[in-house]
C-alpha cells in the first residue's frame, strides 16, 4: 500500500514514524523482504561526508558609518567576491589566501566563522555621494555580521569515479596524492549510505528537499552545476559515473564544525569536507528495493588521472563492496584503495537525522519541482568571436 509524505509526516509528529538507516534497511530487507518492509518502514535516512570542492557562504556584513561601497574583500587574506552590492559578499571555498599561499583558504575562514572565531575583514570601495568611506578593515564573527548562509552550487555527486595513476611519477588531485604504476586507488562517495544512490531516478529527492547541512536543516536549492543524469545505469538503476548532483543552502549560524571541515590537498590547494543527510520516504515497495541497495551492487567505473584530458581512460569497473576490501587487482596487479570520504562521519550522519525525525524535530518535504533526469554535461566549446 503506498504512502505519501503527508501521511508520514503525521506518524513523524505523533512520535509513530519507523525510521531507519540507510544500512539499517539492507538486513531488514533481507530479513522480512520487500513487501513487508514497505508496510513497516516509514524513512530511510542516507548520507555522505567527503570534500566537495564546489562550496561556499554569501554574507552580509551591514553597513559601517560613514558607508562603504566595496569593490573588493579579504576575510583572513582570503579573497571573497563583493560584485553583489555594497556589502554583500560570496567566499569561495578553494579560494587561497594572499598571505599562506595553498595552506589556508575560504573553507578555513568558513569553518572559522562557524567555530566562532574572529575573522579579519578588509576591503576598498569604489566612493560615491551615498559611500564616501574608501576602505575599511575590522573584525568580524558569526554574530556580528547579518546573514550568513553556505550556498554550495554541486555538492553529494551521484557517484564518482575510482582515481588512480598509470605513470612513472607521482600526480596531486582534488582525489588526493595517486603514486606511480597504480600504486593506489582513491574514491569518494559513502556507497550504500549515499543519499542519490538510494534514489537513483529522484523519485523524493529534489528541489525544496529538506536535508542535515553541516549539522542544521537546509535545503535542496536546485539541481547542481554538472548535472549529467544521462548516464549509463546498472541493476536498480544506479550510474556507474558522477551523474546527478545537488546545490544546497543552509544557514551558516546554526552549523557545526563536527561537520564541515575544511582541508588541504598535498600539492593541490584547498577543498571542504561537507557533511549530508537526506531523508528517503518509503511510499511504496519500488523505494524499498532503491533504498536497500547494498556496496556490493554499486558499481563504479577506474579512471586513469594522469591523462591530462576532459575525458579520461576508463580503465575498469568495480563494486563499493571490492573497494571497501583495501585492495583490488588491476591489471594483474594488487593495487591499495582508500576513501578519501569518510564512512563513520556518514555513518554518524545517518544516525543524527534518524534521531531528530525520531523526535519529531525533522519533518519530510516534498520537492516543489523534480530534479532533471534529463541532460550532460558539455565541455567548454572554445571558439573565437567570429567563428560563434
Amino acid at each position: 500500500m503506498a504512502k505519501s509524505f503527508d501521511e508520514i509526516n503525521e506518524k513523524i509528529k505523533k512520535g509513530q514514524a519507523v525510521v531507519v538507516t540507510a544500512e539499517e534497511i539492507i538486513d531488514i530487507v533481507k530479513e522480512k523482504g520487500v513487501k513487508q518492509t514497505a508496510k513497516e518502514v516509514d524513512v530511510v535516512t542516507t548520507a555522505t561526508f567527503s570534500p566537495m570542492c564546489s562550496s561556499g557562504a554569501f554574507l552580509n556584513f551591514g553597513h559601517s558609518d560613514p558607508p562603504i561601497k566595496m569593490k573588493k574583500v579579504w576575510l583572513n587574506d582570503v579573497p571573497a567576491y563583493a560584485g553583489i552590492a555594497a556589502v554583500d559578499a560570496y567566499i569561495g571555498a578553494t579560494e587561497t589566501s594572499e598571505s599562506e599561499s595553498l595552506h589556508y583558504g575560504g573553507a578555513h575562514v568558513i569553518e572559522d566563522l562557524i567555530a566562532g572565531k574572529p575573522v579579519k575583514l578588509r576591503a576598498v570601495g569604489h566612493v560615491t555621494d551615498c559611500y564616501p568611506r574608501s576602505e575599511i578593515e575590522t573584525f568580524i564573527t558569526k554574530d556580528t555580521i547579518n546573514q550568513a548562509y553556505l550556498f554550495n552550487p554541486r555538492n553529494v555527486y551521484q557517484n564518482y569515479a575510482v582515481a588512480v595513476n598509470s605513470t612513472e611519477k607521482t600526480i596531486y588531485t582534488y582525489m588526493g596524492t595517486l603514486l606511480p604504476k597504480f600504486g593506489n586507488a582513491t574514491y569518494a562517495t559513502s556507497g550504500q549510505l549515499s543519499p542519490l544512490l538510494n534514489d537513483p531516478y529522484y523519485r523524493t529527492i529534489g528541489i525544496g528537499t529538506r536535508i542535515f547541512f553541516c549539522g542544521a536543516q537546509g535545503y535542496v536549492a536546485w539541481e547542481g552545476t554538472q548535472h549529467s543524469p544521462n548516464k549509463e545505469r546498472t541493476g536498480k538503476g544506479v550510474p556507474v559515473s558522477n551523474a546527478a548532483n545537488l546545490a544546497l543552502i543552509g544557514n551558516l549560524k546554526e552549523m557545526s564544525t563536527d561537520y564541515l571541515r575544511a582541508a588541504t590537498f598535498h600539492n593541490y590547494g584547498v577543498s571542504i569536507f561537507i557533511g549530508v543527510g537526506i531523508p528517503i520516504p518509503i511510499l511504496d515497495e519500488e523505494m524499498v528495493e532503491f533504498a536497500s541497495i547494498s556496496d556490493k551492487d554499486i558499481y563504479v567505473e577506474i579512471v586513469d588521472y594522469s591523462v591530462p584530458k576532459r575525458d579520461k581512460p576508463v580503465l575498469g569497473r568495480i563494486t563499493y563492496a571490492e573497494l571497501r576490501k583495501g585492495k583490488i587487482t588491476l591489471r594483474g596487479k594488487e593495487v591499495p584503495t582508500a576513501p578519501i570520504s569518510s564512512y563513520a562521519k556518514a555513518r554518524e550522519i545517518a544516525g543524527v537525522l534518524k534521531s531528530w525525525i525520531q523526535k519529531g524535530e525533522f519533518l519530510l518535504t516534498k520537492p516543489v519541482q523534480k530534479l532533471s533526469e534529463e541532460g550532460t554535461t558539455k565541455p567548454l566549446d572554445v571558439r573565437t568571436k567570429e567563428e560563434l
